[in-house]
């Protein structure tokens, strides 16, 4: 005799786990989002971070931009995110499509003032998965 099968109980909020979203086959995404992981290797005492809803991604050859859709373990400005002394971070950043011609692109953080990063010439992959260093 089967055993009936019992639902999984459903979560009020979803996360991302960052090892598994790495490993998802290509042809899994059907949300056409970018997903860009970003590293950062702290060297410094009392360092603060927070992201700018700002930031986008830049096709180099058409100029489309794709906006920032979500973050996830880091603040949006003006709030910041403590960042222990010493110690590398991660963060996850999640974009909107951008068009299935771009090859190369850049990761842009547009701020009220100085301080945003920029990272050039990132080379675009099927799967829409990416690990950027920012320090």
């Amino acid at each position: 005799m089967k055993r009936p099968t019992e639902e999984p109980p459903v979560k009020a909020r979803p996360s991302v786990d960052l090892d598994v979203l790495a490993a998802i086959h290509p042809e899994l995404f059907d949300d056409s989002h970018i997903y860009v992981h970003c590293h950062i290797r702290n060297q410094w005492q009392d360092m603060l971070i927070r992201i700018w809803r700002a930031t986008f991604l830049l096709d180099r050859e058409s100029g489309s931009r794709s906006t920032l859709v979500h973050a996830e373990n880091i603040t949006y400005a003006p709030v910041w995110t403590l960042v222990p002394d010493g110690k590398s971070y991660s963060f996850l950043l999640i974009f909107g499509a951008l068009p299935k011609t771009c090859t190369l692109f850049d990761l842009v953080e547009e701020t009220a003032g100085s301080g945003g990063f920029y990272v050039s010439s990132i080379p675009r992959n099927e799967r829409d998965v990416y690990h950027v260093n920012l320090l």
